[in-house]
């Protein structure tokens, strides 16, 4: 499992989803589940590309067409992505990044509240 992701740009980010919901495509699949207005057929193969080089993405060859598939599950790719994030504006802390959105109101008491119970039963009982 590769932890140490190079970070991807949006239109990475996008392919990505959609070949997380395929599981193995050809462009012309992916090109057709991408919103309106769709990008042109060689942008999204270019963009392929780069996810090959930065090692999301490998494929299989049939004849001069290949079937792309994700090498990065989508939650590795997801935990890591929010580890990031808490890292660069929340000081790394969870606890930071939760007082931020319940004092902006953006989180309820009762999400808080769901939050906590899940913690509670991934945790240890000791």
């Amino acid at each position: 499992m590769k932890t140490n992701f190079k970070p991807l740009t949006k239109a990475e980010e996008e392919i990505m989803q959609v070949l997380w919901q395929l599981d193995k495509a050809f462009v012309k699949d992916i090109v057709d589940l991408l919103p309106e207005p769709k990008p042109h057929y060689n942008t999204v193969s270019t963009i392929i590309k780069i996810l090959v080089d930065k090692g999301f993405v490998d494929y299989e060859s049939f004849g001069k067409s290949n079937r792309y598939f994700p090498l990065v599950a989508k939650e590795d790719y997801s935990k890591n992505s929010m580890k990031q994030f808490v890292k660069r504006y929340f000081e790394g802390s969870f606890t930071n990044m939760l007082s931020f959105f319940a004092k902006e109101k953006d989180i309820s008491i009762q999400e808080l509240e769901s939050i906590l119970k899940e913690m509670k039963k991934q945790s240890p009982q000791k």
